[in-house]
C-alpha cells in the first residue's frame, strides 16, 4: 500500500530546457523536430534579463530530463546539417 500511495510521486518528471531562442519560427521548427522523434515538449517564455527591453523575451523548449540527451542529439544534428 505504501508504494501505491506514492505512485503519483514517482510519475512526476523533471523538465529541462534544451533549446532557447527569441525567434518564434525557430522554436516551432525545433519543437516539431523533437515531437517527430516522439519527444514531448513544452514551450515557455521568460524575460531575457533586467538589462533588456521589457518586451524582449526568450522562449525555451523543455523536455523530460530522460529525453535530454536524445533532444540535444536531434538539435545538434539539425544545426550541423543547416550550417551555411
Amino acid at each position: 500500500k505504501w508504494l501505491s500511495k506514492n505512485q503519483n510521486f514517482m510519475e512526476t518528471t523533471t523538465r529541462v530546457a534544451v533549446y532557447e531562442s527569441s525567434n518564434p519560427q525557430e522554436i516551432q521548427l525545433m519543437k516539431s523536430k523533437l515531437e517527430d522523434a516522439g519527444i514531448k515538449c513544452d514551450v515557455e517564455n521568460s524575460y531575457l534579463s533586467f538589462l533588456s527591453t521589457p518586451t524582449a523575451t526568450n522562449t525555451f523548449i523543455k523536455v523530460d530530463i530522460r529525453d535530454e540527451k536524445k533532444s540535444f542529439d536531434i538539435i545538434d544534428e539539425y544545426l550541423k546539417s543547416n550550417q551555411n
